[in-house]
C-alpha cells in the first residue's frame, strides 16, 4: 500500500542507478549547488561496476578501433584519479609479450608512442621494449621480448563507495536497496515513484537521470514508457582468480589468436586475476554467471603465455558482469565502442528532462559527469562550476604515503599487523581514523570474525557505507570473501541482522 500522505519532497535531480556513472553525477551535481537524490536498488556498484577488470587505463587496445578521443579522455584521467584517490589507485606496470604472428613490433611500438603521448602524462613512466630472461622469466622460453608500459590498478567498488560518500557529505540523498518504479511527468517535473522494504513513497525532479547501466534501456520502455533513443548491448565480461602464477608486482597483458587481449593482474598478493572475455550476453543481467566456454579460453590463454599451467582445480574465484554499451551495430562484441552516449529528451517542451547515459567506462566516469552538468547547464542556470578534477576523494585527505600511514596504525593500535595496517589504509586511506575512533589495541575493536575483520569495522561500513549485509562487506567494501567459509559468514550474516535491530530500535 502506498504512502502518499505527505507530500513529495522536490530534488533538482533524481539519479536512477548506483553505479560508478550514477554516483559519479551525484557527487559532480550536488557540489555545483543543486539538490541531488539517487537511489541504487541493490547495494552500490553491486554489478558492472565491481565486475571489471579493477583497472583505470588508457585502453591501449582501443586504439586499434581508432577510438582516440576515448583514449586521450582516459589517459589524462588516469593522473587526475591517480592524485585524487591514492589510497585505492595506484600505478602498475604492464608487460606485453610480443608474438609477431599476432602483431609487428612496429604496430605495437606505434600504438605505445601513442600512448605515452595523446594524454598528459606526468606520474606514469613512459613504455620500453624489454627483453626476457628464459631463466627468470615467468613465460614460456619462446617468449623472449615484449614491451612495457603503464596504467593503474583500482579498488573498483571502493571507487564507487567513495564518490557516493563525498555526494552525501556534501548534502546528497544517497538511498540503496531502493527501486524506481515509475515516474511520469506532473507540472514540469517527473513524479517519481520509488519502493523498499519498508514501503514505497513518492519524489519529484526537475530532471530525471537515467544511470540504470544495463537496465537503462529496460527503464526507458517499461518504467517510464516511452520508447528508448538507442539499443543497448550487452556483453558480458568474466574473470577467474587463481593462486599467483608469478612473483612480482607487474601485471601481463596477452594478445590471443582472436586480436582480442587477456590481463593477468597481481591480486591480492596472494592471487592472480585473469579476465576479461567479450561475449553477447542476452539473459537477466541480474543473474551473470562465468560459462564453461570463458574458463576454457581464459585458462587456455594463459597456459599458452605462462610456464605454470592452470587447470579448473586452481580457480579459486570467478565472476562475471555485463558491460552496458550503446549499440553501433557492430559484428565483433570486442568492437563495439566503449565510448558513452548521452541522451537529452524531453516529449514536450513543457516537460521535465530525461538523460539517459548508455556505455561509458570505470576510467571516465568523472568525465562522463562532466559531461552530463554541461548537457542540463540549460536547465540549472545557477549552477557552480565544474569541481571534481582537484577534489580529493574520502581519504585521500592529507595522504602521503601508504606505507608511512600504515606504519604510524600499527604504532598507535596495539596488536595491528603490518598486513592489516596496509589493508585498511588501501580501503580507508586517511579515514582509518574515523573507523578505529580512539581504539589503541585490537583488544577494542569488538567481535573478531576471523581474517583481521573485527567488529568495530563492520560497525564502521553499516554507518558509514550503506553496508546491509556480508556480501556488501566480504565482496565490495572490503575483498576478504577470498578467505571466509560459509559458517564465518553466517556467523557474520547474525551479527549483521543483531545490528540492523539494535539500529532500527534506537531509531525508534
Amino acid at each position: 500500500m502506498k504512502d502518499f500522505a505527505s507530500s513529495p519532497i522536490s530534488y533538482d535531480i533524481v539519479v536512477i542507478g548506483g553505479g560508478i556513472n550514477g554516483v559519479g553525477i551525484a557527487n559532480d551535481a550536488v557540489g555545483r549547488g543543486l539538490s541531488v537524490f539517487l537511489c541504487e536498488k541493490d547495494d552500490l556498484a553491486s554489478h558492472t561496476s565491481s565486475a571489471s577488470s579493477k583497472l583505470i587505463h588508457g585502453g591501449l587496445r582501443y586504439l586499434e578501433h581508432k577510438e582516440f578521443r576515448l583514449v586521450r579522455e582516459a589517459l589524462a584521467e588516469r593522473e587526475v584519479l591517480l592524485n585524487k584517490a591514492p589510497h585505492i589507485i595506484r600505478p602498475m606496470r604492464f608487460i606485453m609479450p610480443h608474438q609477431p604472428h599476432l602483431r609487428p613490433a612496429w604496430l605495437i611500438r606505434t600504438g605505445l608512442f601513442l600512448y605515452d603521448h595523446l594524454g598528459k602524462r606526468e606520474k606514469l613512466e613512459g613504455s620500453k621494449l624489454i627483453n626476457f630472461n628464459v631463466d627468470s622469466s615467468p613465460l614460456k622460453v619462446e617468449i623472449t621480448r615484449g614491451f612495457e608500459y603503464s596504467d593503474c590498478a583500482v579498488d573498483d567498488a571502493r571507487l564507487v563507495v567513495l564518490n557516493a560518500m563525498q555526494a552525501r557529505e556534501k548534502g546528497a540523498k544517497i538511498v540503496t536497496h531502493t527501486r524506481c518504479t515509475s515516474a511520469q511527468h506532473e507540472n514540469g517535473e517527473w513524479l517519481v515513484d520509488v519502493e523498499n522494504e519498508q514501503g514505497a513513497y513518492q519524489i519529484k525532479a526537475k530532471v530525471l537521470v537515467n544511470a540504470a547501466g544495463p537496465w537503462v534501456a529496460q527503464f526507458i520502455q517499461q518504467d517510464l514508457r516511452l520508447k528508448s533513443p538507442y539499443g543497448i548491448r550487452l556483453i558480458q565480461g568474466s574473470h577467474i582468480v587463481v593462486p599467483k602464477i608469478y612473483e612480482g608486482d607487474k601485471a601481463f597483458i596477452m594478445q590471443n589468436d582472436d586480436q582480442r587481449i587477456v590481463f593477468a593482474i597481481p591480486y591480492l598478493d596472494e592471487y592472480t586475476l585473469i579476465g576479461t572475455t567479450d561475449r553477447e550476453y542476452v539473459g537477466d543481467p541480474n543473474h551473470v554467471e562465468i560459462t564453461d566456454q570463458e574458463i576454457d579460453y581464459l585458462i587456455n590463454v594463459s597456459n599458452d603465455h605462462f610456464k605454470t599451467q592452470l587447470s579448473r582445480a586452481d580457480i579459486r574465484w570467478t565472476y562475471s558482469g555485463v558491460r552496458p554499451l550503446c549499440d553501433d551495430e557492430s559484428d565483433n562484441p570486442s568492437a563495439v565502442t566503449r565510448d558513452y552516449t548521452l541522451s537529452l529528451s524531453q516529449e514536450k517542451p513543457e516537460d521535465a528532462p530525461l538523460l539517459s547515459v548508455f556505455g561509458g567506462k570505470l576510467t571516465t566516469y568523472r568525465k562522463l559527469a562532466e559531461s552530463v552538468m554541461l548537457q542540463l547547464k540549460a536547465f540549472f542556470p545557477e549552477m557552480q562550476v565544474s569541481w571534481t578534477r582537484a577534489a580529493l576523494l574520502p581519504g585521500a585527505e592529507h595522504f602521503i604515503s601508504a606505507d608511512a600511514l600504515a606504519q604510524e596504525v600499527v604504532q598507535k593500535v596495539q596488536g595491528v599487523s603490518a598486513v592489516l595496517a596496509i589493508r585498511w589504509v588501501h580501503a580507508y586511506g586517511t579515514r582509518v581514523w574515523q573507523v578505529l575512533k580512539d581504539k589503541t589495541s585490537t583488544d577494542e575493536l569488538g567481535q573478531y570474525f576471523g581474517h583481521d575483520l573485527f567488529a568495530q569495522e563492520v560497525d564502521y561500513l553499516v554507518d558509514q557505507e550503506w553496508a546491509i549485509n556480508s556480501a556488501d562487506i566480504l565482496w565490495r567494501r572490503s575483498k576478504l570473501g577470498l578467505k571466509f567459509t560459509p559458517s564465518e559468514i553466517q556467523i557474520l550474516d547474525e551479527y549483521l541482522i543483531w545490528l540492523h535491530q539494535q539500529r532500527a530500535q534506537s531509531a525508534a
